[in-house]
């Protein structure tokens, strides 16, 4: 019932950019571990870069094991869910490199992202995820869900923070510059904002 994909373009990169929510999956070499999965939305924080390559805004939160992760050995999966309509499933299997804010690169990628505006939630990287492998499957068993509208908590919380006070709150997390599993995480002192 699945089907494999060259790239992702035509109705895939239709389906893909409609989703208000998507998870990421990524997981340390060692066998003992920490898998994480984690739900990513905020309208507009997603982008097709191109048939082979996606990325999204990686904002302010309590820990950073995808960073941590995708640092030690790039693997990632991310996955989206019809909730409405028709059902469908798709997983894109790639590797993903976080770019932090200051690389050359960022500022570039960075306008790729123009719905949303990412200094209000504290953005600290853009995940750049290039395609291996790509499918979709039925999706029968996913409930029908509706989605309301996005969540203003976030970009509340972390409005108030400068570069200064968003350092000092991911210096006092455990698990920010350091995974669950002691991997390194997000670089600190973060670097200063380019945006």
């Amino acid at each position: 019932m699945g089907k494999t994909y060259e790239r992702i373009d035509g109705r895939l990169r239709t389906f893909i950019e409609a989703q208000p929510l998507f998870f990421t999956a990524t997981a340390p070499l060692s066998e003992d571990g920490t898998v994480n999965l984690s739900p990513k939305g905020l309208s507009g924080s997603f982008a097709v870069l191109d048939e082979l390559t996606v990325a999204y805004l990686d904002f302010a939160g309590s820990n950073a094991e995808t960073i941590a992760h995708l640092r030690e050995n790039g693997r990632i999966t991310l996955m989206w869910c019809a909730f409405q309509g028709p059902p469908n499933i798709v997983r894109v299997h790639g590797r993903g490199e976080p770019v932090f804010r200051d690389d050359p690169r960022f500022k570039a990628l960075l306008t790729h992202f123009t719905a949303v505006d990412p200094t209000s939630h504290g953005l600290r990287a853009i995940i750049v995820v290039t395609a291996e492998l790509v499918r979709d499957t039925c999706g029968y068993a996913v409930p029908f869900m509706s989605y309301d509208e996005d969540r203003d908590l976030h970009a509340r919380r972390f409005a108030r923070e400068d570069d200064t006070s968003l350092s000092e709150y991911f210096t006092k997390k455990e698990h920010i510059a350091t995974s669950l599993d002691g991997l390194p995480g997000l670089p600190l002192p973060l670097p200063p904002s380019t945006v």
